[in-house]
């Protein structure tokens, strides 16, 4: 169906017709997605006259249901809409920025997770060539490669306590306003620390015995955390894009209300952590009580 505006008419034709009441615009005729009929959109009417929105059929253009669920095509279109709150744009620029950051998550995602494995079957499938078997250098890169991964919990959250929120509170404080689009200036910090992730990998990919399995492991765990620090606490926890399944894990749940406490300052910025955030709360007087209500509170949002 879509949406007419009569101005012909002084008195209103149907009673539909009383929550919708548009200043007309003399000769001119608008047709609008009934997504944004609305009430409260727009109520202006003139002494003189009042405009009535007639249903009718439209022979040429008649929506589907699905059509009348889709968001408009583009955030400018719906910008230039007169009747159209600022809320709907608000909306609409939003929902573009979790696809797009969505889309190059994934796609980071791939790629790095592809050309990790590839490193690994190609790094140790040379070294087999002449019929050894590095047992210690794979083992090497096996623990460095757990180890590093859960290392960098406690350098982000040491990190996260003693630099971003003191000397280089300039860049993080980024993170703790409102976000205006995809990105934000907090996100330097994760090329930081894939430098030398990168760096790691390199050097381990090309150089064969215990030093060179030992920093391919580093840079595995390295990266390995960095994925998933961003699915839980750009996905998850900030909602920059849709997670799926993982937001229904219950440990995950409890991370992201602790991080959420931590955005609160109500324990002095506890936790700095973010997988063992929940642990860190243990520490603080009332934090644990704190973390129950703050966990039931995204629970009833979700539902």
């Amino acid at each position: 169906m879509a949406v007419s505006v009569s101005a012909t008419s002084i008195s209103l034709r149907h009673n539909f017709c009383r929550g919708f009441l548009l200043t007309p615009k003399p000769n001119n005729s608008l047709t609008i997605p009934s997504i944004f009929l609305r009430k409260g959109f727009a109520l202006r009417e003139k002494q003189s006259f009042k405009a009535c929105m007639v249903m009718e059929e439209k022979p040429n253009h008649v929506l589907d249901e699905d059509e009348k669920d889709m968001i408009v095509e583009s955030f400018e279109d719906v910008k230039k809409h007169p009747s159209v709150s600022s809320v709907e744009v608000k909306r609409a620029r939003k929902m573009l920025e979790r696809y797009t950051y969505l889309a190059a998550a994934i796609l980071s995602s791939a790629g790095i997770t592809s050309m990790a494995a590839m490193a690994v079957y190609y790094r140790f499938s040379w070294q087999i060539q002449g019929g050894e078997f590095p047992a210690l250098e794979m083992l090497g890169t096996f623990v460095l490669s757990v180890g590093a991964a859960v290392g960098m919990e406690f350098w982000a959250k040491w990190a996260h306590k003693a630099l971003w929120h003191a000397s280089l509170w300039q860049i993080h404080e980024s993170h703790h306003r409102a976000r205006e689009g995809s990105l934000e200036l907090n996100d330097v910090f994760a090329v930081t620390n894939a430098a030398p992730a990168i760096g790691l990998l390199w050097y381990g990919f090309w150089n064969k015995g215990l030093s060179g399995g030992l920093c391919f492991g580093a840079g595995l765990g390295i990266t390995v955390f960095g994925m998933a620090y961003m699915f839980v606490h750009d996905g998850l926890i900030h909602r920059r894009f849709p997670v799926g399944p993982i937001a229904y894990f219950p440990y995950l749940q409890r991370v992201a209300a602790a991080h959420q406490l931590h955005h609160s300052d109500k324990f002095k910025g506890v936790p700095y952590g973010l997988f063992l955030g929940p642990k860190e709360l243990e520490g603080t007087e009332g934090g644990m009580e704190a973390l129950d209500r703050e966990l039931q509170r995204r629970i009833k949002l979700c539902k």
